[in-house]
């Protein structure tokens, strides 16, 4: 009989000053050119742990010897054994951070973000009775039967669905996954129902951007449901219709969806029919145009709003694009403002994560400014409560409202 192959010792690493500082101050990431030296070569997916200038326990994580982010931190501070009941209970803890956020109204929410909530590379949102966990990272495809086993016994969902990044797709198909598989229950029709403040939405779970609905804006939703009553509202970049259909049921007298796709000129009439039996909802008048947000408010015929919503996905994927992203953050909210009524709103938002809030604000604060018009400033938002933001990378939502 052969022997058993040897088993590899740990994988320890150690970094720079600088980057054990930061780990220190809970940046999750350790990228190659902070690594001073390893003992040998790492796996894809293998657990590193680095030991400081003192040869003293300092972090571990998932390990990937093919990305400049060479190591995706899951611990900090003093050793713990990393086994079911530490994932179990770093679940628990995740779980207890969305007390707030759901209840009998609302059912759609993110129930684990990442980095931000000490998985690396990993989300699942909640829809109804559906889970959608989308990877980043390849290291959890070698763990996902474990993860799926903690989330059902957590969660109790009636099905869970894999989504994943494109720069995952060779990995799954060899590791024996696919994009929109369920792990879970049966494959049902590819979108589910689910509740966000009482109001109905569908969530497109396996062909979907994202994880099929952008949850992340809820908060800002509900602020312009506030301001809505007897309003004219355009929404620009409407998706599918989220904020204009918070505005009909706040009594808006008519909302408009722009958007040049009309697949999601679609889902937003979809999700108005789910809503029909709400009686503010069915009196407001729900108009829809399919065109290039930019162009349209550039050049259209003149119309005017009281609620007017500039949300665009994101103008800077890469570092690069971001002082064009400011530009055309700036020319949005210019061809915008002309377009708002006197004691009307303008809500901005951007989820570039290479525009920094403060250039955001600024952009449009000072095209509010060279606008000549007067106005007040009524509030900037960030982040949901279930979508939080440790560290800088991870902070791309903002949101501001001017009124006129």
């Amino acid at each position: 009989m052969s022997a058993a192959p040897a088993k590899s010792p740990t994988l320890r690493l150690r970094v720079t000053a600088a980057a054990e500082n930061a780990l220190r101050d809970g940046h999750p990431w350790v990228y190659s050119d902070s690594i001073r030296d390893l003992n040998r070569v790492g796996a894809t997916g293998e657990i590193g742990v680095i030991f400081d200038r003192h040869d003293r326990f300092l972090a571990f994580g998932f390990f990937d010897p093919d990305s400049p982010l060479r190591l995706r931190v899951l611990h900090v501070g003093k050793p713990v054994k990393l086994d079911a009941t530490w994932w179990q209970s770093r679940l628990a803890a995740t779980l207890a951070r969305r007390n707030n956020v759901m209840g009998p109204d609302t059912d759609g929410f993110r129930l684990i973000n990442g980095e931000s909530d000490g998985w690396p590379g990993l989300v699942v949102d909640r829809y109804g009775d559906t889970l959608v966990l989308k990877l980043y990272a390849t290291a959890w495809l070698q763990r996902l039967p474990d993860v799926v086993r903690w989330l059902a016994e957590a969660t109790c969902p009636q099905r869970i669905v894999l989504r994943l990044s494109r720069n995952l797709s060779v990995a799954a198909e060899v590791a024996g996954f696919h994009d929109g598989q369920n792990l879970l229950g049966e494959a049902l029709h590819p979108s589910v129902e689910f509740l966000e403040t009482g109001l109905r939405f569908e969530a497109e779970v396996v062909r979907g951007q994202k994880t099929g609905f952008f949850l992340d804006q809820r908060e800002n939703r509900r602020f312009i449901e506030t301001l809505a009553r007897g309003a004219d509202l355009l929404n620009a970049f409407s998706f599918s219709g989220g904020f204009s259909l918070y505005g009909a049921r706040g009594g808006a007298k008519s909302v408009t969806d722009l958007d040049i796709s009309p697949h999601a000129l679609a889902a937003a009439r979809r999700n108005f029919a789910l809503n029909q039996g709400l009686p503010m909802v069915a009196a407001t008048r729900h108009e829809q145009i399919q065109a290039d947000c930019f162009a349209w408010l550039a050049e259209a015929p003149r119309r005017d709003f009281d609620l007017l919503i500039l949300d665009p996905p994101s103008l800077a994927k890469r570092e690069f694009e971001r002082e064009g992203a400011i530009q055309a953050y700036g020319r949005l909210a210019a061809t915008g403002i002309p377009r708002v009524r006197p004691g009307g709103v303008l809500l901005a938002a951007s989820c570039s994560a290479h525009v920094s809030a403060a250039e955001f604000f600024q952009a449009i604060r000072a095209t509010a400014q060279r606008s000549g018009r007067r106005f007040t400033e009524l509030k900037t938002a960030g982040h949901a409560p279930d979508h939080p933001a440790t560290f800088p990378e991870a902070n791309y939502l903002k949101a501001i409202y001017l009124r006129f």
